[in-house]
């Protein structure tokens, strides 16, 4: 417990954790206000997820860069799964798909261009695992594609979304969670060493006990849980008081939230040039959204939803979705990093943003 007190003392970011019993009081005792516990819903989650991935580190601390970046992408991203969860069980399918795009684009675009740009401004030039990168980008441009397919087809050809359509998007779910199991074989079994990373060794750094870590694990699961819960029912109505569609707080809001710690994990390890950690962070994140956790809300929807959930997404994300893969793609083929490479992705991301502010797109 000592080890968790001094993590709190030491990270301002934790002494937002405040936030977590008042967000709880306040919707027992102000369930109409709707907006206040938006707000304090956000202010309870950043500090939440940045806990989980001070955990995750800890528990990752005796592995390599590659099952390093797995596992921080992938107890990084509970955050964004348990909201997705909420969402969906609520029937809120448009905040669902909002936050899946939104997290697909926030990790390929603002988290790997952030990295590049803070890493790039302490060394003049970065290397990477140029095969490792191109892995990840591939996986994510083939995920997009298939994320993309039921959007693409029903409009091309103007099919009507029906069984039909609903059955492709289910037969697409399970062929893209065994695409995913798949490329962590290839990642972490048959061609580990290919993928190994190029920069400096870890750090050694005061680790936590493992008890601890998963205790923590386990506790801020739970807390994430019942903060998303609120998160999700007072969003729609808060969003509308403060002139935010949904489309823009799934795709941008709850994707910088939920990807915050990740962020404050990747840009860290970008610093103490380890920029192969950093983009195994990114775009692993990304790639497990489009191959895991998309597919994974489609097949529970049919479980715990009130009807089952297609992977149509509206043409704006279908479009930003196949850019920001098409980005990361063309950025990391050279295996090397700058600063100005970082701020070009940051501008590409600003542009989506802006867009989604300024022309939200038709409910």
């Amino acid at each position: 417990m000592g080890h968790l007190l001094t993590e709190i003392r030491k990270n301002p970011m934790l002494w937002l954790l405040v936030a977590v019993p008042v967000v709880l009081v306040a919707e027992r005792t102000k369930p109409d206000a709707h907006t206040l516990l938006f707000l304090l819903s956000v202010l309870a989650i950043v500090p939440l997820a940045a806990l989980l991935s001070r955990a995750t580190e800890a528990v990752a601390a005796r592995t390599g860069d590659s099952i390093g970046g797995l596992l921080n992408a992938t107890l990084g991203n509970l955050t964004e799964m348990v909201i997705a969860f909420a969402a969906l069980k609520a029937g809120q399918y448009a905040l669902v798909k909002a936050s899946i795009a939104g997290a697909i684009v926030t990790n390929s675009l603002f988290m790997l261009g952030g990295a590049m740009l803070l890493g790039g401004l302490r060394y003049h030039v970065q290397t990477f695992n140029v095969v490792a990168a191109r892995l990840q980008a591939m996986l994510l441009f083939a995920a997009t594609v298939a994320l993309l397919v039921p959007s693409l087809i029903t409009a091309a050809d103007r099919v009507p979304a029906g069984p039909a359509v609903q059955n492709l998007s289910a037969a697409l779910a399970v062929l893209l969670i065994l695409a995913y199991g798949l490329g962590l074989v290839f990642s972490l079994g048959t061609h580990r060493s290919e993928l190994a990373a190029i920069g400096p060794e870890s750090e050694h750094e005061e680790t936590w006990p493992l008890a601890l870590s998963i205790g923590v694990l386990a506790g801020v699961t739970v807390l994430v849980a019942l903060v998303s819960e609120i998160f999700v029912a007072s969003v729609e109505v808060a969003g509308h008081s403060l002139g935010l569609s949904p489309a823009f707080i799934g795709f941008i809001v709850v994707a910088l939230v939920g990807a915050a710690a990740e962020m404050t994990t990747a840009f860290s390890a970008a610093m103490r040039d380890r920029l192969d950690l950093a983009i195994g962070i990114a775009l692993g994140s990304a790639v497990q959204i489009a191959l895991f956790v998309a597919p994974l809300m489609v097949l529970l929807s049919y479980v715990i939803g009130p009807t089952p959930m297609g992977l149509q997404f509206w043409p704006g994300a279908v479009i930003m979705m196949m850019i920001a893969a098409l980005t990361a793609r063309f950025l990391t083929s050279g295996g090397r990093s700058t600063w100005f490479v970082g701020v070009m992705i940051l501008v590409v991301y600003a542009i989506f943003g802006l867009t989604l502010y300024l022309i939200p797109p038709t409910p």
